[in-house]
């Protein structure tokens, strides 16, 4: 990746950890543990591959998105409020009576949000119908799908795994954010869906494997999704939950805990002090 591009992709990956933060403690609840650990993701697919127009959202040939794993919405909310589909400032009402910006996704309020999304293992199949009805109208979209490693213990993840194979859906990539933890501990322990690779796999996909928080291999594994024709690609990226802020890293209990207000300053302060070395 040039080197340019990666700097602007990490500063701004950084921005959207801010408003991550920003709106879970301003609402004082949510999911910050999920969203931070999909921020570098988001950021790359929607700063430098999905093609999307913030004026323009429901133009017919954009790229499809579909939040899986609804509950990271704060994610969602940030990236498109620093690609232009709403003020930043709008952040600040996460959660709150008469806000657009509710705690899962909705497509009917929200510009740049495609498909309404909350209930776990739901959304991957909406992406599945996105993907055919672009593969019966021959439109050249992609949709592209992130799921939790906790959702996919849901049994219609893999109904739509199924589907998906059997109907060829070179026109759909499925992320799966793999960083370990759900709300009640490990994923190994709850009700593990280890081999995720070997699964997705054995159900047809395509499957790569990738540092989720490197935007060279990001981009390396989305080059290949799109060379593979007549199979669907699963990308599974190892993450780190709470990604950038140091006592939220790796600890399960921030799945769904909103930062206090000095645990807020404290986060903003480490997200700062990575945004000034990322710009000076």
């Amino acid at each position: 990746m040039d080197q340019t591009l990666k700097k602007q992709l990490e500063i701004t990956a950084c921005k959207v950890r801010m408003g991550i933060i920003e709106g879970v403690y301003n609402a004082k609840s949510g999911h910050p543990g999920g969203s931070l650990s999909i921020a570098d993701l988001l950021t790359y697919l929607y700063f430098h591959k999905m093609y999307v127009d913030p004026k323009n959202p429901k133009m017919a040939d954009r790229d499809r998105f579909v939040l899986s794993k609804g509950h990271t919405a704060p994610a969602l909310y940030s990236v498109l409020a620093q690609r232009g589909f709403f003020e930043a400032d709008e952040l600040k009402t996460l959660r709150k009576i008469g806000s657009r910006l509710q705690g899962h996704p909705d497509m009917k309020y929200i510009p740049g949000v495609d498909m309404s999304t909350g209930s776990l293992g739901q959304g991957i199949s909406a992406a599945c119908g996105m993907a055919l009805s672009g593969k019966i109208t021959a439109d050249g979209y992609k949709v592209y799908a992130v799921l939790g490693d906790g959702e996919i213990e849901e049994g219609q993840v893999w109904e739509a795994a199924m589907f998906a194979s059997h109907n060829k859906l070179d026109n759909l990539v499925a992320i799966v954010d793999n960083n370990g933890l759900q709300i009640d501990g490990k994923i190994t322990e709850v009700c593990s869906p280890m081999p995720i690779t070997d699964k997705f796999e054995a159900f047809g996909w395509h499957v790569i494997t990738v540092n989720g928080h490197d935007f060279d291999e990001l981009e390396k594994a989305f080059d290949e999704a799109e060379k593979i024709s007549g199979q669907p690609v699963a990308i599974v990226q190892k993450s780190v939950k709470g990604k950038g802020i140091s006592f939220m890293e790796n600890q399960v209990g921030w799945h769904g805990t909103a930062p206090n207000a000095e645990q807020y300053e404290q986060a903003m302060s480490e997200l700062k002090a990575q945004l000034e070395k990322l710009e000076g």
